[in-house]
């Protein structure tokens, strides 16, 4: 295993030590506010419409800053992403990041680009980011999930999938790989 690899494994260990332990701590003691509240029980709804809808107000709100200017950031980031440009997604989000630190989608889309552009040490700690300013970002947990299944941690993506999971039970990739490796490691779901 070469020093890159052996660096890359270290930073994973690191930073899902800290935040595998501290994220259901965070999520325990935030108080949500009161109009998520409801879309956060939703989505633990058995009715399609239900649980749909939650999941759309939630990623709608979290996905508004409350300034057009930094909304247009976390669009350009996007349309970055989807175009396959992860440096200039990077670029964009870092922006609006410098000027929202505590937007917690900037980091979570940021997160995104890292790991499609395969640095997932800048990955991981974007959503770790991420989780300390909102511990029910479903799909936080969800690209965690898929980081940690890149770089061989099969036991420990399986843990962050069913913290996400624990949120948002309705989400088939995240239920499909939950199943997949329960399957592989021998455990029961």
């Amino acid at each position: 295993m070469g020093a890159p690899a052996r660096y890359l494994n270290r930073v994973v260990a690191a930073s899902l030590a800290i935040w595998l332990v501290g994220v259901p701590v965070l999520a325990a003691s935030q108080v949500q506010a009161p109009d998520q509240a409801q879309e956060l029980r939703d989505l633990k709804s058995d009715d399609y419409s239900t649980w749909r809808k939650a999941e759309s107000d939630l990623t709608r709100q979290w996905a508004s800053s409350g300034s057009p200017a930094l909304d247009l950031l976390l669009e350009r980031g996007r349309a970055a992403i989807d175009a396959g440009d992860f440096r200039a997604a990077a670029e964009h989000l870092t922006a609006l990041i410098d000027h929202a630190p505590d937007f917690a989608e900037a980091y979570n889309l940021r997160a995104e680009a890292y790991y499609r552009a395969g640095l997932f040490g800048p990955a991981i700690e974007d959503i770790g980011k991420t989780l300390s300013l909102n511990p029910n970002e479903f799909d936080a947990l969800a690209g965690l999930g898929a980081i940690l299944e890149a770089v061989g941690k099969p036991k420990d993506a399986l843990a962050a999938y069913r913290m996400a999971t624990a949120i948002h039970p309705h989400l088939p990739t995240v239920l499909d790989a939950i199943k997949r490796l329960a399957t592989t490691a021998g455990q029961e779901l």
